[in-house]
Parts: structure tokens; C-alpha cells; sequence
């Protein structure tokens, strides 16, 4: 009992310390991401912070060491654990978007939790004993998030100029449940739950008089929308012992199309300003409640592998990731989505040698890089997505603790990408991303003789 309080008091620290560097963050946060006005928003990186600081790299990664990073990814890792963990983390961007056509520069922050999970180990002394493992996890995490508002000012030759105002704001988060079985060398998994959330965006028009400089007519289109439904991922890992030489682990997951059922309001009208500069509907020209529909996400794959040395001391990997996003529907109506591809390559280095029991002996270190095209495409040139990352997994966990199966780690990322081109007129984005995350094993639930 002394143990599972240690850890988690470790944990309590932990989060104590992450949540500080969320709120401080967000003292400042003034998120603007134009390109979250198509699709669904911006995708939300599914990997974990030990993935991430890897290159994203999930489909041959299993974390097999004292603190297990649960990686959702591909479920049939889950199928490895050993022990209890609770995994936790969050990320802090900051994003600076650039014009082709104006040395402007609009900078942004942000922070956001990434996800929350538990998972444990499952496996009866009867399965165990024919050598299967089994393990299951729970969680909550987002999926896309939609935060924009963009000024446009621009004269109609003949009439007057016009203001444009676009804003938008919601996106998409899971509630999930996966488990993963290995018997022997395979590893099968499944991931399902429920995706929920809204997409509420509004464009307004004001014209304004050339000579007099006066708004004349303003106008506001809105539509809210709420939907939900049930999604499925599958996933496989198969281990291959290179003797003398380490191993192999070749994987793959696919993301099944997924039909969310959706609700929208939709609400056309004139409006002008009170004495307190609100808004105030003057006319309303059309208005459409719970209107029913069904929004469209498309099925996505990945396959790659991992090579981790007969020491464990060194872990390389690659995946390769393909997304149908012309299958992406919203309402019948298609978006300025295309199919994308992405390229992911990472490695860590585990330097821990039998009898050394020096701090950095035990920290992990992390490195990697993804290149591909952004599922978003605007005109007819794709825009490419791309990124370099550094990680560190820093114990939290005295040597003492160790030898009671109880491990707490800090693992921390540093993610630096664009989005974007030269070569058109849309604006550029550059994202830089620290990632944090806190994991807690232990082995919980058993009972010692000595402590």
C-alpha cells in the first residue's frame, strides 16, 4: 500500500506541474488557425509524446520498458503490458502564419490537453499459462479543433467595399476503449468509442459607402452543427527475433470509415450594432432548425516497423500513412480535402548499461522527422506538411522505487513544422509544439511480503 501511494504522489506532482505550465500558457493563448475553417479543423496528432518525439512513428512501437507510454495508434501493442499505467499529456503550440504576398506576420499560442488514459493488464492465470497476454485502456482525447477568424477588406469595382468576417470555432473529440490480445510472436488489437462535438462558424458581410465611409448593409450567415458516432480502428503487430541481432517488429492499423450523425442550424439575416457595439438581428432572411445529416470521415491506414539492438539500447523506425480524404463528405457536399500521404522516421537511444545506477544512465533520448502532404489543398497544388523532432524521457522515480515494479516518467518533446508553400498565394504556417506528457506504472494490486 506504501508503494501505490508513492506513486501516486509522483503522479499528483506531475500533473500539479503540467496543468501550471497550462494555465501559464494560456494567460496568453489567442489561438488563430485559418486552415481549421476546412474539413473538419485541424487534425489533432494522434500519437502519443514518446511517438511524437520519434517522428510520429506508431505502427512496430510498443514501449517495453518500466513506464509504458500507451500507444493508441495501433491497439495491438496493448497486448505487451505488463503493468498499470496512467498516461497523461498535454501540448503548448505556437504557430506564426506567413503571406507569399505581404511580410505580415500573425503569431498565435495555444495549449491543449492531448489525452488522458489508463490502461492495465487483464491477462487469466489460464490464458497466461498457454501464453497469451492481454491488456485494455481507456480514454478521452481531441481529434480536430476549429478556431479561426480572419478579416478580409476588399472594393467591388462599381459598388462600394466590402468587410468580410469569417469565424468558426468547435471540432472533434473520442471517448475510447481499446484492447489488444499477443500470443507467442502476434499481436492483434481493436480501438472503438464515440466521437462527439460541434462546428459552429459564421461569415459576416458589411458594405460600406466609398464617400461616407458608413456601413449600409450587413449581413450574417450562420450554422451550427452537433454530431456524434461510433468509430472503429484495428491493428497488428507481428515480432521477429533476429538472433544475436535484436528484433523486428512489422505493423499495421487501419482507421474504418466513420458516418457521424449530425444536427445543424442554419441562420441567414441582416444585423446591425446596439450602443454597446453587440450585434442585434435586424431581419432574419432564412432560418433552418435540426436540420439531420451525416457527416463523412474517411478510413485511414498505416504500416511501418521498428528494429530495437539485442542490448535495447537503440530503437529505429519508420511508417508510412495514407488518409482518404476525398471520401470526406459534409452533408452530401465535399471541402478543400485531399488524400495525403506522410512519411514518419524516428529512433531513440536508451544508454541504461547492468550496474550503473547514474540518473542520465536511465533518461531516454528521442529524434525524428515526417514529411508529406497536408490534407488540405487549396487551387491545384498540394501543400506540403513537415516537421523535425527532439524528445527526452526523464525518470521521476528513485532507484529505491524502482525494484517494486513503480516507475513514473516525464517525457517532453519539441516538434518544429510547417504547412504550406511558396509557390501560391495562400499563407504559410509554422508550428512550433512542446509537448509533455506524464506516465505512471506500477504494479498495482499485489500483494507483498516485503516493502
Amino acid at each position: 500500500m506504501h508503494s501505490l501511494n508513492s506513486t501516486i504522489s509522483v503522479a499528483k506532482k506531475s500533473i500539479l506541474f503540467t496543468l501550471f505550465v497550462i494555465s501559464c500558457s494560456f494567460a496568453n493563448a489567442q489561438e488563430n488557425s485559418p486552415y481549421s475553417r476546412y474539413g473538419m479543423g485541424d487534425l489533432v496528432p494522434t500519437q502519443n509524446i514518446t511517438s511524437r518525439a520519434m517522428g510520429g512513428i506508431t505502427a512496430g512501437f510498443v514501449d517495453l520498458s518500466f513506464s509504458q507510454t500507451l500507444n493508441l495508434s495501433n491497439p495491438a501493442s496493448l497486448g505487451n503490458m505488463s503493468s498499470t499505467s496512467f498516461d497523461f499529456g498535454v501540448e503548448v503550440d505556437r504557430r506564426v502564419l506567413k503571406s507569399n504576398t505581404n511580410p505580415d506576420k500573425y503569431i498565435s499560442k495555444n495549449a491543449i490537453i492531448s489525452y488522458m488514459l489508463l490502461g492495465f493488464p487483464i491477462t487469466p492465470k489460464s490464458l497466461a499459462k498457454k501464453g497469451y497476454s492481454w491488456g485494455v485502456a481507456f480514454g478521452l482525447r481531441p481529434a480536430t479543433r476549429v478556431n479561426y477568424k480572419i478579416i478580409a477588406n476588399r472594393r467591388i469595382v462599381g459598388v462600394d467595399s466590402v468587410n468580410s468576417l469569417y469565424e468558426g470555432s468547435g471540432g472533434i473529440n473520442q471517448a475510447n476503449f481499446s484492447t489488444g490480445i499477443k500470443y507467442k510472436n502476434f499481436s492483434f488489437g481493436i480501438n472503438t468509442g464515440y466521437s462527439f462535438g460541434n462546428r459552429d462558424i459564421s461569415t459576416k458581410l458589411g458594405f460600406i459607402n466609398d464617400t461616407t465611409g458608413q456601413y449600409y448593409q450587413q449581413s450574417n450567415s450562420l450554422k451550427d452543427v452537433t454530431f456524434g458516432g461510433i468509430y472503429l480502428s484495428l491493428g497488428t503487430q507481428y515480432n521477429i527475433v533476429l538472433k544475436n541481432k535484436g528484433f523486428l517488429r512489422i505493423g499495421a492499423s487501419a482507421n474504418l470509415q466513420q458516418n457521424l450523425t449530425a444536427t445543424q442550424n442554419i441562420t441567414d439575416e441582416t444585423f446591425g450594432y446596439d450602443g454597446s457595439g453587440n450585434p442585434q438581428q435586424i431581419d432574419s432572411v432564412r432560418k433552418i432548425s435540426n436540420q439531420a445529416g451525416i457527416i463523412k470521415l474517411p478510413a485511414s491506414f498505416n504500416v511501418g516497423f521498428t528494429y530495437t539492438d539485442e542490448k535495447a539500447n537503440w530503437l529505429v523506425g519508420a511508417d508510412v500513412d495514407f488518409t482518404a480524404w476525398n471520401q470526406y463528405r459534409y452533408y452530401g457536399a465535399s471541402d478543400a480535402v485531399d488524400d495525403n500521404f506522410k512519411l514518419h522516421v524516428g529512433a531513440q537511444y536508451y544508454p541504461a548499461k547492468a550496474g550503473i545506477n547514474k540518473y542520465f544512465n536511465f533518461v531516454k533520448y528521442r529524434a525524428g522527422f515526417y514529411y508529406g502532404s497536408d490534407y488540405i489543398k487549396l487551387g491545384n497544388s498540394s501543400r506540403p506538411d513537415y516537421g523535425f523532432t527532439l524528445g527526452l524521457g526523464l525518470p521521476l522515480t528513485t532507484f529505491q522505487r524502482l525494484r517494486f515494479g513503480d516507475f513514473a516518467i516525464l517525457n517532453a518533446g519539441l516538434e518544429i513544422g510547417e504547412r504550406g508553400n511558396k509557390n501560391n498565394v495562400s499563407i504559410r504556417e509554422g508550428v512550433t509544439r512542446f509537448n509533455f506528457g506524464v506516465t505512471v506504472s506500477a504494479a498495482w494490486f499485489q500483494k507483498r511480503k516485503y516493502d
